[in-house]
């Protein structure tokens, strides 16, 4: 099994950027064949789908209100998959979650990844 890693969260002023990072935890299975996934949660709101990208790269898939800032990306020789996030917006603060799976992918639900991260906290305010 993988366990993914989530880093780079922070506080950022709004039209800001950050860059996330998800790495497969030294010693367990390396992230090459699963497809990854970026989700956030917000204080007092269900956690929602962000981006995610076939396991090959060559696939990505974005929420509505991320497309065009967002861009999801991985190196497979680095073994991480990271989130580059431009323009934030105050709505952007949640905490985001990395998760994989392997085989079959329903990219944009939450309930079919099978390995989640601890999160990492984005705040987005002035």
């Amino acid at each position: 099994q993988v366990q993914p890693v989530e880093s780079g969260g922070g506080l950022v002023q709004p039209g800001g950027s950050l860059t996330l990072s998800c790495e497969a935890a030294e010693g367990g299975t390396t992230f090459t064949t699963y497809n990854v996934a970026w989700f956030r949660q917000a204080p007092g709101m269900d956690r929602e789908f962000v981006a995610s990208i076939k396991y090959s790269g060559s696939i990505t898939y974005y929420e509505d209100s991320v497309k065009g800032r967002f861009t999801i990306s991985r190196d497979n020789v680095k073994n991480t998959v990271f989130l580059k996030m431009l323009n934030l917006k105050p709505e952007d603060t949640a905490v985001y979650y990395c998760a994989a799976k392997s085989g079959v992918w329903f990219p944009r639900w939450a309930d079919k990844y099978d390995y989640w991260g601890q999160g990492t906290q984005v705040t987005v305010s002035s």
